[in-house]
């Protein structure tokens, strides 16, 4: 058998229970006691909140008698004041139910409280009015605040900014505004975010009325970008740009400022229909540029440290917001630079000489080669006109050979200049890069930086003396066919001499092509027509040794071809297609020249890098090694 609630809760028996209720229906008929029960309950309305009184405080609940049938149990941390709370008290409760699973009046003095204060906060606030409350713990989407009743704060309405937790905020005071009352759900929401616009909105017409160019304002940090950090300057926020933080070189905005940290700035600049502030930090101070001439005068030797490299120089700093350019020409009076980290890395500390100053663009120009003597400046004494040196090739190009005299001093071995005999088409018949080298020094040009050298001229011209006492007109003499071209046959008649036979002296009859009679490497008997010491020729003749050598075969040869010595002079444009040496055009003649006479252009592509632009020294530098190689 179950047993009765009231037995259980008060601890009696059920015999003590039914005396005490047959003595409390003493004198009552049962029709009576029915109709009174059944008013008794009429008389509740479910989620209503009733009077009570409470009769009894057992361990952690209060017995409270709303007029029911049976009391009601309500925990005591329902109770603001529980600790004073006595037998007899009245309170208000909420009614939840007229009977829960043990009979008893489900009460609750915390759903009462909750509606009696939604009923004062919705009889005394409305839409738009301004709350203080406390934050009172973090829910799903946002905060609740208890402004008597809790409230919902979202948020994305906590402030303009959203932060990372929101945590932070419980146990604060906070003021906020009523945006949205919904009576049916007995909710409010509110925001915070909604008043400290409407604030700013106030301090922004406040301060654009007020701010003026130059003035100095506080203000703090409310965002940090990679260009730059805003300020909330108290209703707008102004933008201070990495450039205007310091006068010295930064590599990130947080370098120098912190989010919500306090700071001084300058105005700058005001676009009051834009609602636009530039801020300034660096220029609280004077700018170190403002007497650049007077601390760092042209000439003068100081010291700094690469804070830049760049491909085209490297930058130093001379002091903070001074920074000086160090053109890769300017690195070195010999070394041919491809980059400028060949010479200095950032961080390096360097000792630079002012070249040129531009204070309006805030620009110094910086040497490092003017530390030291320019070795050019001694080339002249160390190697005067006639001395023979020994030195390596650097690099071969299709005019000559560099060799190198000492560490980044170069002279030019043209190839008009490599042999007596021997017509030079490439450098490479001659040497190889890498051969060490005996010359002679020709010519020194100190201004241009340009030595010629010679290596025929270390011996005697055998055109002076040997060639034309060897080699006689009438003479027959055996060579080797060594190039053919469309104008005749070169014939080695001996280590590096040649001598031209026309393709009018291969036969008796007209020839179109002189592979038709001849070709290279074949062995030829020749004979010599024509001995020029002045020109450096000779000329031969195949069908005046193979045909008959009366006078029948001179007319003949008169007749259809030139004759030994016009065939010998070739007409200009033949040789000039051949690439002969003696009868080349004017281009052919320049690339042939001495290194003293080189054409401007070829001198230029192999130039020292101080004589070139950084961009274009290295490209010129890298053509030269293709074609030597």
């Amino acid at each position: 058998m179950p047993v009765n609630p009231i037995v259980k809760q008060f601890d009696l028996s059920e015999e003590e229970l039914e005396a005490q209720v047959q003595e409390a229906m003493k004198g009552l008929e049962d029709a009576e006691v029915e109709e009174a029960y059944d008013q008794s309950v009429c008389s509740f309305e479910q989620d209503k909140i009733i009077q009570g009184t409470i009769v009894n405080i057992i361990a952690d609940s209060a017995i409270i008698d709303v007029g029911y049938k049976s009391e009601g149990a309500v925990p005591l941390d329902q109770f603001d004041n529980a600790s004073e709370l006595s037998i007899g008290d009245e309170v208000e409760v909420l009614l939840e139910s007229v009977e829960d699973d043990d009979g008893l009046v489900a009460l609750s003095k915390r759903k009462a409280d909750r509606q009696r204060g939604w009923e004062r906060v919705v009889a005394t606030h409305n839409e738009g009015d301004e709350i203080t409350g406390k934050v009172t713990r973090k829910i799903k989407g946002g905060l609740l605040v208890d402004i008597g009743v809790p409230v919902f704060l979202p948020a994305s309405q906590i402030g303009i900014r959203r932060t990372g937790d929101i945590s932070e905020y419980i146990g604060q005071e906070m003021r906020c505004k009523i945006i949205k009352i919904d009576e049916a759900r007995m909710n409010i929401v509110v925001s915070r975010r909604r008043l400290i616009e409407e604030q700013r909105e106030s301090q922004k017409k406040e301060l654009l009325e007020g701010i003026e160019l130059g003035q100095i304002r506080k203000g703090v940090v409310k965002n940090i970008t990679e260009f730059g950090a805003f300020v909330d300057l108290g209703g707008l926020d102004g933008l201070l740009h990495i450039t205007d933080m310091s006068w010295g070189r930064i590599s990130h905005p947080s370098d120098l400022v912190k989010i919500d940290e306090e700071i001084e700035v300058k105005i700058l600049k005001v676009d009051k229909e834009k609602e636009r502030i530039s801020l300034g930090l660096k220029q609280k101070e004077e700018s170190p540029w403002s007497n650049i001439e007077e601390k760092y005068p042209v000439g003068s030797r100081v010291e700094g440290r690469v804070v830049n490299v760049l491909s085209y120089g490297a930058f130093i700093q001379l002091e903070p917001g001074v920074e000086g350019l160090v053109h890769i020409s300017e690195m070195s009076w010999t070394k041919r630079i491809n980059h400028p980290n060949q010479m200095v890395s950032i961080g390096d500390e360097a000792e630079v000489v002012v070249l040129e100053i531009k204070k309006e663009k805030q620009e110094i120009s910086l040497g490092m080669k003017q530390v030291e003597q320019n070795p050019w400046d001694l080339v002249a004494e160390k190697f005067p006109i006639g001395t023979v040196i020994e030195g390596t090739v650097r690099n071969l190009t299709n005019y000559g050979a560099f060799v190198e005299l000492e560490d980044g001093i170069d002279g030019l071995l043209h190839v008009a200049d490599m042999s007596w005999t021997k017509k030079v088409i490439h450098p490479n018949e001659i040497v190889q890069k890498g051969d060490v080298v005996r010359a002679i020094v020709l010519n020194v040009d100190q201004d241009r930086k340009r030595i010629a050298l010679g290596l025929k001229q270390l011996e005697e011209d055998p055109w002076d003396s040997d060639i034309p006492e060897n080699y006689k007109v009438g003479m027959v003499v055996n060579g080797g066919v060594t190039k053919i071209t469309n104008f005749g046959v070169f014939v080695e008649l001996e280590e590096n001499l040649e001598g031209l036979l026309h393709i009018s002296e291969l036969a008796d009859q007209k020839v179109g092509s002189a592979e038709e009679v001849v070709n290279t490497g074949d062995k030829v008997s020749v004979k010599i027509i024509r001995v020029d010491p002045e020109a450096r020729k000779i000329g031969l003749s195949l069908k005046e040794v193979e045909g008959s050598s009366g006078p029948e075969s001179s007319e003949a040869a008169s007749g259809d071809a030139p004759a030994a010595e016009d065939a010998a002079e070739a007409p200009a444009e033949e040789a000039a297609a051949e690439g002969s040496a003696e009868e080349a055009p004017a281009e052919e003649a320049a690339a042939e020249e001495s290194a003293e006479e080189a054409p401007a252009e070829e001198a230029a592509a192999e130039e020292s890098a101080e004589e070139a632009p950084a961009e274009e020294a290295p490209a010129e530098d890298g053509s030269a090694d293709e074609a030597g190689e």
